[in-house]
C-alpha cells in the first residue's frame, strides 16, 4: 500500500479536478482533512470562477444546482490548507501502533499478545520522552509585550529554550534570565502585621508581590541595545572597571523570570512594547495532530515500546529484557545522529572560517 495519500495535485495546489458529463451534479472532493465551510473552497468551471450561489458544499461533497456541461473541466481548490505540507516525513501514532503489532506481536513472535491500550500508552510515553532530547519538538510564539510586563506561558509548555526580542532589522536579541529576583507569594497583612484570612479561614494572598513591583518599577530604561548613550554607559564600560563582570549581565537585552506556579513570564521594563519570541519544548501530546514521529526515529519508537512491554511483564527472561534494552539504546543513538542533520559541506564551510584552509 502506498504511503503517500491523496494526489500530487492536491498536495501542491490544494485542488482536485473533475470532468463534467452533463448529468452529474454531486462530486465527492476527497480532501483530507475535508473543508469545513463552503467559504473554504473555490470552484472553477472551464477556468471561470463560479458564484457560490451556483453550488452547495456539505461534508466533503460539492453539489451544483445545474449539472456542468459534458466535457467541462471542473477545478476545486481548497483554501488555507497547509497542514499537510511536509507530512510525508512523519509517521502517525495509528500507523506506529499498527506497524508495531505486525512486526512484534503474534504467535511465534517476541510478544505473543498484548492489549492495544498498552501499545498506545507506551507509544505516547516514547513520543513524550523523545520530544525532550531526540525529536525536533521546539515550538515558538511571537507576542507583543503589554504594559503589565508579563505574558502567559503557552498551553503546552514544558520548558523554555530561549526568550528573545525582535529589533528593527528582524534580528532576535536573546533575553537572559534574572536569577536574583522572583514573584514570591505575598501574604496580606493588617496594620499590626497579622495575617488576614477570608471567611473560610484561608490566608489571603496578593497576586503581585512587592519584589516584583519594585523590579518592574526600577528596571533600567536608559542603557538598552538601542540606546547606549545613557548617563551611566561610560562609567559602566570604562577601562579598568570591568574586572569581575558576570558575562550574562554584560548586555542590554533585558531580563525575564518565570513564575511556574502562576503560569506567567515576567520581563524587565526596558522591554515594554517589544515583540517577544518564546521558543519552548513541548511533549507533542497536546493534540492529535502533534502525535507523530519523524521517520528517522521510527525504529527507535518500536524498540522503546518493545522493551517497555517486555520489562513490565512477569517471567520474561532477563537476557531478553537486556537485549531489547541495548537495542533501544542503539536505536535512540542512531535516531539522534540522523536527526542532527549534519552536512559535510556545511561543516567544511564553518570550519574553514572564511579564510582558514583546512586540508580534507
Amino acid at each position: 500500500m502506498a504511503l503517500f495519500k491523496g494526489t500530487q495535485q492536491q498536495y501542491y495546489d490544494n485542488s482536485k479536478t473533475f470532468t463534467g458529463d452533463g448529468s452529474t451534479t454531486a462530486y465527492v472532493l476527497g480532501f483530507s482533512p475535508a473543508p469545513v465551510l463552503e467559504s473554504d473552497i473555490e470552484v472553477f468551471v472551464n477556468s471561470t470562477e463560479q458564484n457560490s450561489n451556483t453550488y452547495a458544499y456539505s461534508s466533503g461533497t460539492l453539489t451544483f444546482n445545474t449539472a456542468p456541461a459534458n466535457g467541462a473541466l471542473i477545478l476545486v481548490r481548497q483554501l488555507n490548507n497547509e497542514n499537510q505540507l511536509g507530512n510525508y516525513q512523519y509517521v502517525s501514532i495509528d500507523d506506529l501502533a499498527n506497524n508495531f503489532r505486525v512486526a512484534y506481536v503474534g504467535e511465534g513472535k517476541i510478544i505473543s499478545k498484548v492489549k492495544i491500550p498498552d501499545i498506545n500508552f507506551h507509544i505516547q510515553r516514547a513520543i513524550q520522552e523523545f520530544s525532550y532530547d531526540t525529536l525536533k519538538s521546539e515550538k515558538s510564539q511571537e507576542i507583543e509585550l503589554p504594559p503589565s510586563l508579563k505574558i502567559k506561558l503557552p498551553h503546552d509548555y514544558v520548558n523554555y529554550v530561549q526568550f528573545s526580542w525582535k529589533d528593527a532589522a528582524g534580528i532576535e536579541r536573546i533575553i537572559y534570565p534574572a536569577r536574583k529576583t522572583s514573584n514570591p507569594t505575598a501574604i496580606l497583612q493588617d496594620a499590626d502585621y497579622k495575617y488576614i484570612f477570608d471567611n473560610d479561614n484561608t490566608l489571603l494572598k496578593s497576586f503581585e508581590s512587592e519584589t516584583w513591583k519594585d523590579f518592574k518599577a526600577n528596571s533600567d530604561n536608559d542603557n538598552t541595545v538601542e540606546n547606549v548613550s545613557g548617563p551611566d554607559v561610560d562609567a559602566t564600560l570604562a577601562e579598568g572597571r570591568r574586572y569581575g563582570l558576570t558575562p550574562e549581565h554584560a548586555q542590554f537585552n533585558g531580563l525575564f523570570f518565570i513564575d511556574n506556579t502562576r503560569g506567567y513570564v515576567f520581563f524587565s521594563s526596558d522591554l515594554n512594547g517589544k515583540i517577544i519570541t518564546i521558543k519552548y519544548i513541548s511533549d507533542n501530546l497536546g493534540t492529535e495532530d502533534e502525535m507523530k514521529v519523524h521517520k528517522f526515529a521510527e525504529e527507535a519508537i518500536y524498540k522503546y515500546v518493545a522493551h517497555a512491554i517486555l520489562a513490565a511483564r512477569v517471567n520474561t527472561p532477563e537476557y531478553v529484557v537486556a537485549r531489547f534494552k541495548k537495542e533501544r539504546r542503539a536505536a535512540i543513538r542512531q535516531a539522534k545522529l540522523r536527526l542532527s542533520n549534519l552536512k559535510i559541506e556545511e561543516i567544511n564551510l564553518i570550519m574553514k572560517n572564511k579564510s582558514k584552509i583546512i586540508k580534507h
